[in-house]
């Protein structure tokens, strides 16, 4: 098994790593840090949650030079919460190393102040860029950022930024950089679409794609609540107050129905964060800010949240019904039970829900049905071992067992057409025999009356 110390790394890098408490590679560390060392392009597709942020942050600080004063790399994200988490993290690893060896880092994102980024940039290139694609985008066609001396750029959550219509800045990012530029694309999955834009930028890139034991961490408690007609807001409101969980996130489908909850609980006197696109940019740094200092037990949020937003302590997530894009239910549900730490994820579904809760139980996912009885969570019904004793069977009598059977061996075409006909044939033929036997009784009785 790997150990970081086998990347002989600077020691600053080390410091970082021990005060994260990190102790050993996940996966796609182990099969990617080694390569990107090395100079080489990298696809990395891997689920949330693996570790993906310090597996380009590790070797991009093992390589920045504080001493040139010129941007060296650059990492693209698709949303500014992400970018906002990226910084941190990189500003965790900037403070382990001495104050000489310190890169300086810039943070650039949409709904920030564009002409006060432009001063700071006037005065000083930051040797590690990190930002929103639009943004990054206009201040170097503006001539304040000089972007085109980077020979490392990160395209994090690539599939995220192709659902958003970013790739076209990314690509216009890309196409001002050095033609030897080594290109990390990191991504839960590689959409076709993208594929000719990785063909444009990359030769020969190492393609590392890191299977998952499981969909979800074995630390998360999957449960699956059914509704039965019962208000959702009643259930999300007794799901979050009948235990005290330490940090509980509710993901809602639309902007709408987050407001919704939103109002609901506040109105029973939660204390209640949102987290979603109708939310001001600046008010949701700021909000962020609170959540990550405790100031909140309870966030409403919408995908926008689920993807690459780690909130550190979230015990317990509520899904308010299943995503339309069933893979923000892994992204949704990966929110909790985080570094091995335990966790609890609800999903509400109604039963018009059935098919969409079968098609995330074919991406691997194992419920735990439960029902909701007087504040309390108990263990529920199988809703496929339901659905199949719901199922009546036509009892056939001994002679069209053996037709059927005989039917079965010749396997000719059309077989199961003439056996259902058949049986279509003997069902009216009892039912017709029954109504005569029944008007015959009824005459007899005429008669003797």
């Amino acid at each position: 098994m790997a150990k970081f110390t086998d990347y002989h790394l600077r020691e600053g890098i080390y410091r970082a790593l021990t005060k994260m408490r990190f102790t050993q590679p996940t996966p796609v560390q182990e099969r990617l840090i080694p390569v990107i060392l090395q100079g080489k392009s990298v696809v990395g597709q891997s689920q949330t949650g693996s570790g993906k942020t310090h597996t380009f942050l590790i070797p991009i600080f093992e390589k920045l030079d504080a001493n040139q004063h010129k941007v060296q790399t650059i990492i693209t994200t698709p949303s500014r919460e992400l970018a906002q988490q990226i910084y941190q993290a990189a500003q965790t690893m900037t403070a382990s190393f001495p104050e000489t060896e310190q890169p300086k880092i810039g943070l650039f994102v949409g709904g920030s102040d564009k002409q006060r980024q432009i001063h700071q940039l006037q005065h000083e290139q930051p040797q590690l860029v990190i930002g929103t694609p639009g943004r990054l985008r206009d201040l170097y066609q503006s001539g304040a950022l000089a972007l085109h001396t980077a020979q490392t750029l990160v395209v994090d959550e690539a599939d995220m930024v192709l659902d958003l219509g970013f790739l076209p800045d990314v690509d216009a990012i890309a196409g001002a950089l050095p033609a030897d530029l080594q290109m990390l694309v990191f991504s839960a999955t590689i959409p076709q679409k993208l594929r000719p834009f990785l063909k444009k930028y990359m030769n020969q890139p190492v393609i590392e794609e890191i299977p998952t034991a499981t969909v979800i961490a074995p630390t998360i408690k999957n449960i699956l609540l059914e509704t039965k007609g019962r208000s959702k807001d009643d259930l999300i409101y007794q799901l979050l107050t009948m235990g005290n969980p330490y940090l509980a996130l509710v993901f809602a489908n639309t902007k709408e129905r987050a407001r919704e909850i939103a109002r609901d609980l506040r109105e029973r006197g939660l204390k209640v964060a949102e987290i979603h696109g109708d939310i001001q940019p600046r008010e949701r740094k700021r909000t962020m800010q609170r959540i990550q200092h405790l100031d909140y037990q309870y966030v409403v949020a919408t995908d926008l949240a689920s993807r690459g937003i780690d909130i550190p302590g979230v015990s317990l997530i509520i899904n308010d019904g299943i995503p339309n894009d069933l893979e923000f239910f892994v992204h949704r549900v990966g929110r909790t039970g985080r570094n091995g730490m335990e966790g609890t994820a609800i999903t509400l579904y109604d039963p018009e829900e059935e098919n969409k809760v079968a098609q995330v139980e074919q991406l691997g996912v194992v419920f735990e049905p439960m029902t909701l009885s007087k504040g309390e969570l108990k263990p529920g019904i199988d809703r496929r071992r339901r659905r199949q004793r719901s199922k009546t069977q036509t009892k056939l009598d001994p002679t069209m067992i053996g037709m059927v059977k005989k039917q079965k061996k010749q396997v000719k075409p059309g077989y199961k057409r003439r056996i259902k006909k058949n049986i279509e044939r003997d069902t009216q033929f009892k039912k017709r025999t029954a109504k005569r036997q029944a008007q015959r009784s009824q005459r007899k009785a005429h008669k003797s009356n």
